[in-house]
């Protein structure tokens, strides 16, 4: 068992609704992360998946100290961070980075590769010298597939998945241990998305960085994690280890999901199973368990009580009165 570097805590994000101009009153909060439980140890890969709009991205963000928590805990190295400020905070952002959707967005146009890249290095009071970041820079390229010359250029002198090295070597710039990987890959051509995944797991062998990987895409969270937790209406219903959820999916909403992706052979095809209606919204979610309305096993014990998530074998977690036994 590796060392444990992120321990996430019943963490919470609550955004409050209110209504009126000048005396505004809350009348209700959408809860888009609502009581989760996770860890990542060094040199693994926790993949989140689910729905859009299930909390996945502000996970994300609560992790990057981009968004407050409402209540729980999020230590990293085994010290609280949920609550960073100032001189800590800065110092803490180094060891934390990302790499999102879109590199358009990241990347600024105005900025050449060189200085996009060496940004993260240089910031601070003591910067290294300009041959040393300029060495490093070469080395982060070359790490990433691209040659030294690219420094010069812009990125729009790219194609996507070149701007996505580029802003994965970028991430890896201030010698981060945990990157969040927002939905990577999902912006790129489907053989341009091989080479990324690839190149991802390449670096993560080479440095033992560890990956926190939202997707939606099923295939990929499978290829890249060695965790991976389902998300549904801000909570977990399933987390097991990647090849176990493939094989044995417990909680009926993993089956459904499972079942919409396409096979790796044609063997393994699933029976269909097709959800009603939509997601409830996260500002009035049913009570009991979240995922009975939509459930072909749901019982009268699921609309009044919220099961917990228990283990049932092996590390293998799971949201369900059930836990996968038929006669129950």
């Amino acid at each position: 068992m590796g060392e444990t570097l992120l321990e996430v805590r019943g963490i919470k994000k609550h955004f409050p609704v209110t209504r009126g101009v000048v005396m505004m009153q809350q009348i209700g909060a959408i809860k888009a992360v609502d009581g989760i439980d996770f860890t990542i140890k060094r040199g693994e890969t926790f993949g989140l998946v689910g729905e859009s709009g299930c909390g996945k991205t502000t996970t994300a963000k609560l992790i990057l100290l981009m968004e407050k928590i409402t209540s729980g805990t999020i230590r990293y190295g085994g010290k609280d961070i949920s609550r960073l400020k100032g001189a800590d905070l800065k110092a803490h952002r180094g060891s934390v980075q990302a790499v999102f959707q879109d590199p358009n967005s990241s990347l600024s146009p105005r900025m050449r590769v060189g200085n996009i890249i060496a940004e993260p290095i240089v910031v601070g009071d003591n910067p290294p010298p300009r041959k040393e970041v300029r060495s490093r820079v070469s080395e982060l390229l070359g790490l990433v597939g691209l040659r030294a010359e690219a420094a010069n250029l812009y990125p729009h002198e790219f194609s996507g998945g070149q701007r996505q090295r580029i802003a994965i070597a970028r991430a890896l710039a201030p010698n981060p241990d945990l990157i969040v990987l927002d939905e990577p890959v999902s912006g790129l051509d489907v053989s341009i998305r091989a080479q990324i995944m690839n190149l991802l797991r390449d670096i993560q062998d080479r440095l033992g960085v560890s990956y926190l990987l939202i997707a939606h895409d099923l295939a990929v969270v499978q290829h890249m994690s060695t965790w991976v937790g389902v998300m549904y209406l801000g909570t977990l219903v399933e987390v097991a280890r990647s090849e176990d959820l493939h094989e044995r999916p417990v909680h009926p909403y993993t089956k459904a999901l499972l079942s919409a992706a396409l096979p790796d052979h044609p063997a393994k095809q699933r029976e269909a199973i097709i959800l009603p209606g939509e997601p409830p919204t996260p500002f009035n979610p049913p009570e009991g368990c979240k995922f009975h309305p939509r459930c072909f096993k749901a019982q009268d014990v699921c609309a009044r009580e919220n099961p917990p998530l228990k283990e049932i074998a092996g590390g293998h977690l799971v949201a369900c009165h059930f836990d996968g036994n038929e006669s129950a």
